[in-house]
């Protein structure tokens, strides 16, 4: 199928040749009729990927700010990988189509295919022709409506929680300061709602067309008619409310708001222009400043947008997709009429041109529809069921490996990925890039751009949504699942029972009902070829500074401090499916410790700060010796990362955050900083499980220390909830 893309690098624009989305539950797969170009918000996008990276770093400062704490904590050259390969993708664009239905996915009842559906949101609506849409982002069309009205329902719904969150009232007087789409929507809105409205923009073609769909008066920002016309309609006392749908870098909005509202007024801020409040003149009015954020309530919240997690009415009366739907059925009624905002209706074929007539002034518009060609025969998709997964911890599963491995010689090892995100870009794929024994053959991913950007970018042979395909394919030697948590069991399951070898991304299972249905496909089927992605053994600078300290006599004390900061609040590591932060991370620490110290341990003991924000892990080992994992979210960013000590034999050995080590006893060693950065091992890692894979020789990590490293770092969440110490033990099953 076709996508329109960007490349935030270097500004291209393309319609570009993409796999088709796979039908997932919970949600539908949607064939476009019609989809609407955002002409402020996507060309503002546009615009700033043409700039320089100067340019670029100017319009988003948060931006740097998380590149700066990412070298920080990563080092400078892992930053850059991660960055560069960010920069140098395509990128969608398009939030707002209508289009039918072909396609229903496993838990979806309340539409069927050859429905016409209105959906939203910058990651399933996009100027695509075929799109998979969760549940809350797709809302079924009235019959009275055109298709190239209903495509307007995204935008609706930006405009309507702008309203909402004004409060008006009956008799209100509002201004409408920026009459783009989303201006020219609130105007109507706020006329459906009994409201008198003046409009302001520079523009007099988009004042006239306010004029025309109700608004009483409508003039440039600065001229006397819009103060003459709010000093009319409200006898002298100002505005009730101030709309600002305006962008640009101009503090001209909020000052004419300050001017024209009336006493204790409301303004409300929909688009993104310049927010320098003048202190005095809000001051004195005490005016009420409000944010509307996108669509409304269930905007950015995982479990509402991905989960299909509705707000019960009673508590939330208008959510996103209720927003929507009430767009919708004005529009549907005759109240809203967006047919005079549709300056042009562009074939899907020319949106390159069009985006390009758009961004450079010659083509002068409110509102551009792309219609879509419709194949003659739409073929439908058989949905994927759900995987139930997960279940409550315990410290014991069976473990039997007998002496049945899967292991065949090969000169070249047929690779598969699923998954291709930040980490799995920058971290792994670049260095199965470097080895000329390995064929990168298909890359598999949910979203078909994701998986085109990594066949470009790599070299893969094929980029695929269709994860039973690769599974399946008796050609490919191993599979890399670089996935969300979550998946990690179910597909690591798969890609054993198929006879594969596996690279999995820590953790390798969130419960011990997990780990045990992998332990017993190991010994069902005798393909023990499973690695996780534990790399920090593996980095060199860890690796000298072990061999520096030497053989250990007696046993050792490690103290381990992890300063992990805080997440974002949308951080899909808070999500509840994904398990807790610490099953997500600890197994690197426990492995790291395990690993210096040369055995598994046996038991775990764990407290935690109110609400587990800070844990510490005490865990203890055959030999006598202990290991405290100190997990802190509230240190400061200023403070490298990890921070190890081991203590024994007379000799202390010191490792700070991949940067620097020492070695303590009758003589000192101490490293020089690594010119290149932070080497946590990934490259030695990957080489390792390929060169396993192609000669048949033993994994680079037992399956008895995976197994043992799983169930120590699930016994962290037991010790917690319990208050009690947990032994890690696995035994052979019978």
């Amino acid at each position: 199928m076709k996508q329109v893309v960007q490349n935030y690098k270097s500004g291209e624009l393309a319609l570009l040749d993409v796999p088709e989305p796979a039908c997932k539950p919970g949600g539908v797969l949607v064939r476009t009729l019609y989809s609407l170009i955002s002409t402020g918000t996507e060309l503002m996008k546009v615009s700033e990927a043409s700039k320089s990276l100067l340019g670029k770093a100017k319009a988003r400062p948060d931006q740097v700010a998380k590149v700066m704490q990412s070298v920080a904590t990563n080092g400078l050259s892992a930053t850059y990988r991660k960055v560069t390969s960010k920069l140098d993708s395509y990128t969608p664009l398009g939030y707002s189509l209508c289009g039918v239905v072909t396609a229903v996915g496993a838990g979806t009842d309340d539409v069927a295919v050859g429905d016409l559906v209105s959906c939203a949101g910058n990651e399933h609506a996009l100027h695509a022709e075929v799109n998979w849409v969760p549940k809350n982002l797709y809302v079924r069309v009235p019959a009275t409506l055109d298709p190239r009205h209903a495509a307007f329902g995204t935008v609706g719904s930006i405009a309507m929680q702008g309203v909402r969150r004004g409060e008006p009232a009956l008799g209100d007087v509002a201004l409408v300061i920026g009459l783009g789409l989303i201006g020219q929507l609130v105007v109507q809105l706020l006329v459906a709602s009994g409201v008198k409205v003046i409009g302001a923009d520079p523009d007099p073609s988009r004042c006239a067309l306010a004029e025309s769909v109700g608004a009483a008066v409508c003039a440039a920002p600065g001229s006397s008619v819009v103060e003459t016309a709010v000093a009319e309609l409200t006898g002298g006392f100002g505005v009730d409310q101030v709309y600002l749908a305006a962008g640009g870098s101009t503090n001209q909005p909020v000052e004419l708001a300050a001017k024209l509202a009336r006493d204790r007024g409301t303004v409300v801020d929909i688009g993104k222009c310049s927010l320098d409040l003048p202190w005095n003149a809000y001051y004195e009015k005490e005016l009420d400043v409000r944010f509307s954020r996108s669509y409304g309530p269930g905007r950015y919240d995982p479990s509402y947008e991905l989960e299909g997690r509705d707000y019960p009415i009673g508590y939330v009366r208008w959510t996103e997709r209720r927003n929507i739907e009430c767009f919708l059925d004005l529009a549907a009624r005759d109240k809203i009429d967006v047919s005079p905002l549709i300056t042009h209706v562009a074939g899907f074929d020319d949106a390159v041109e069009t985006y390009r007539a758009l961004n450079e002034g010659e083509l002068k518009a409110v509102a551009v529809l792309f219609d879509y060609p419709q194949p003659e025969d739409t073929e439908l998709s058989v949905p994927t069921d759900s995987v139930e997964i997960g279940g409550p911890p315990a410290a014991r599963v069976g473990l039997s490996l007998g002496d049945q491995s899967v292991r065949v010689r090969k000169s070249t090892l047929r690779v598969g990925f699923v998954g291709a995100g930040n980490y799995a870009s920058s971290m792994l794929l670049p260095h199965l890039v470097e080895d000329e024994s390995v064929d990168l053959y298909r890359v598999v991913t949910t979203s078909a751009l994701s998986a085109t950007n990594a066949k470009r970018k790599f070299g893969f042979g094929d980029a695929s949504t269709d994860l039973d395909e690769l599974i399946e394919d008796d050609s490919v030697d191993a599979i890399f699942v670089v996935t969300r948590h979550s998946t990690h069991a179910d597909l690591t399951i798969r890609a054993l029972e198929a006879g594969k070898a596996v690279f999995v991304e820590k953790p390798l299972a969130l419960g011990t009902d997990e780990l045990t249905r992998i332990l017993e496909t190991v010994e069902k089927t005798g393909n023990d070829r499973l690695q996780v992605g534990f790399n920090r053994r593996f980095a060199p600078l860890l690796n000298e500074a072990r061999q520096r300290f030497g053989r250990r006599i007696g046993p050792a004390s490690v103290r381990y401090l992890v300063n992990a900061g805080r997440l974002d609040g949308g951080s899909w590591y808070n999500q509840d499916s994904e398990g807790t932060r610490f099953v997500g991370e600890g197994g690197h620490f426990i492995d790291t410790v395990s690993w210096l110290l040369g055995d598994d341990p046996v038991s775990v003991y764990a407290a935690a700060t109110p609400g587990q924000k800070d844990l510490q892990a005490v865990l203890r080992y055959p030999d006598g010796s202990t290991a405290t994992i100190t997990y802190a979210t509230n240190g400061s960013s200023q403070f490298q990362k990890e921070t190890i000590d081991l203590t024994a034999d007379g000799k202390v050995l010191r490792f700070d955050d991949f940067a620097r080590a020492s070695v303590f006893g009758q003589k000192k060693w101490a490293s020089t900083r690594l010119p290149k950065g932070r080497d946590k091992g990934q490259a030695r890692q990957v080489a390792s499980f390929v060169e396993a894979v192609k000669t048949g020789a033993p994994m680079p990590v037992p399956l008895e220390s995976l197994a043992a490293t799983t169930l120590a770092t699930l016994a962290v969440e037991t010790s917690l909830n319990t208050g009690g110490p947990v032994r890690v033990e696995t035994e052979p099953t019978t």
